[in-house]
C-alpha cells in the first residue's frame, strides 16, 4: 500500500483537533498542532501534503499563520484548507488573499472534508 498523505491539522481547541483526528486518520496521516506557532516551528522541518488550519487561535490566528506559511520557502504550495466557525466575508476574503484554497465552515461534514482534501491533493500531484 502506497504512504498515506500527510496532513497537518492545527486548532487550539482540543476537541476540534481530536474530531478532525478522527474523521481522518483512516485515510491520511494526521499530525495535530494546538497552535499556530507551532505549526510554523513544524513546517521549518517537515512538509506535509495539505494544512488544515482554524482561524480563532491564541497567541496567532490562522490569517496570520497562514501569511508566514506563505511566505516560507517550501511551503508556498502547500494546499491550505481554512476549517473554522469563522464565516464573517471579511475572514472570509482575508484568507484566501493570503492564500488559503479552500474554506470550510465548522462543524463540518465528514464526506464534505474529505471530498475537498481529495480534490486539493489531486490538483497538487
Amino acid at each position: 500500500m502506497a504512504d498515506k498523505y500527510k496532513i497537518l491539522a492545527v486548532d487550539d481547541n482540543s476537541i476540534s483537533l481530536a474530531t478532525i483526528e478522527q474523521a481522518l486518520k483512516e485515510k491520511y496521516e494526521v499530525t495535530p498542532l494546538n497552535s499556530g506557532v507551532r505549526a510554523l516551528q513544524y513546517l521549518k522541518k517537515n512538509r506535509p501534503d495539505l494544512i488544515l488550519l482554524d482561524v480563532q487561535m491564541a497567541l496567532k490566528d490562522g490569517v496570520e499563520t497562514l501569511r508566514e506559511i506563505r511566505e516560507m520557502e517550501n511551503c508556498r504550495d502547500i494546499p491550505v484548507i481554512m476549517l473554522t466557525s469563522q464565516s464573517d466575508k471579511h475572514t472570509v476574503m482575508e484568507s484566501f488573499m493570503v492564500g488559503a484554497d479552500n474554506y470550510i465552515l465548522k462543524p463540518f461534514v465528514v464526506q464534505d472534508l474529505h471530498e475537498r482534501i481529495e480534490s486539493l491533493l489531486k490538483k497538487g500531484r
